[in-house]
């Protein structure tokens, strides 16, 4: 068999055929028109005024500053506010894939592509919800899915996009290192552009839930913190204090001293469908955890 021979797995010769579509795309290359027939003349492809050109010079590395931003937060110095706040100004990367919307045999006899869409790739979740995968690099991506391919976008319109896909969680390189999640509040306030203050730091939505405390002759307080789905960790099991999935708020309901579980019970029932209902809390806090604790017994004064 000579060197240029090209040969099967099982040592035979065999002849190679290219696909249908990559053999006409070959024969149509050089013409005077594009893959969809559209005339190349009079068309200005270069970079500088061009709105999809943005990224002409784009190395495929990590943004700076939100690079800086994950090290700070792995490190534990950093917040998922900080992480946010690089993100709005960071160029990131979403995955695309093609997939054949209908075929036909082109001019010369190939069986070819006549449309192709590209879709996004997405995720789902592990408590079901709908996720958009993004990347801070061409490496990471392309660790993750050799097939895919790489389109740079501001991070902004990566959340938008995934607003379009009816997801709930930008996921920030999955498979890496480490997989930074943004919770839909903070998705959609990327999407709109929008600083973003995380609901167990949130004063504002403080306000509201410490409110339903008054009502409740049996309850003596309500403590927001972050929940136990906030953290994280590293693919090398470092634990990291953000960038979880979720649950992202805790709610801590201390009763007054003599109230049963039932009693307890029902009345975070009442004031989980009161928040619920409040339109500030459903948009602020993307997933919940209560925690019931009872106040300590008061001593007896020892002078009474």
């Amino acid at each position: 068999m000579s060197a240029n021979s090209p040969s099967s797995p099982s040592g035979q010769g065999a002849e190679r055929h290219l696909p249908g579509h990559i053999a006409a795309a070959l024969l149509r290359a050089g013409g005077a028109v594009d893959s969809a027939g559209q005339s190349w003349e009079g068309r200005d492809l270069t970079g500088a005024g061009n709105p999809l050109h943005n990224f002409d010079n784009d190395n495929g590395l990590v943004d700076p500053k939100l690079e800086a931003a994950l090290a700070a937060l792995v490190a534990g110095t950093g917040s998922e506010q900080q992480v946010h706040a690089a993100l709005a100004e960071a160029r990131i990367y979403i995955a695309v894939v093609a997939q054949l919307a209908e075929g036909g045999l082109g001019e010369h006899g190939f069986t070819e592509d006549k449309e192709a869409d590209m879709a996004l790739v997405t995720l789902t979740a592990p408590d079901g919800r709908k996720a958009l995968p993004v990347f801070s690099s061409v490496d990471n991506l392309q660790a993750w899915h050799a097939e895919a391919r790489p389109v740079a976008v501001y991070a902004p319109r990566a959340a938008l996009s995934a607003v379009s896909e009816d997801a709930q969680m930008l996921v920030l390189d999955p498979g890496a290192e480490f997989t930074f999640v943004l919770r839909r509040p903070g998705m959609w306030a990327l999407a709109q552009q929008r600083a973003w203050i995380p609901s167990y730091l949130n004063e504002d939505l403080a306000a509201v839930v410490s409110e339903q405390a008054t009502s409740e002759d049996s309850l003596a307080s309500i403590h927001m913190a972050p929940g136990q789905g906030v953290g994280t960790r590293t693919a090398s099991g470092s634990s990291v204090p953000g960038g979880g999935p979720g649950p992202e708020l805790r709610l801590e309901f201390t009763f007054h001293p003599g109230i049963d579980e039932a009693g307890a019970r029902e009345c975070v029932s009442r004031i989980h469908a009161r928040l619920a209902a409040n339109q500030e809390f459903a948009e602020g806090v993307d997933s919940l955890e209560v925690a019931l604790k009872a106040a300590p017994a008061t001593a007896p004064d020892p002078g009474a």
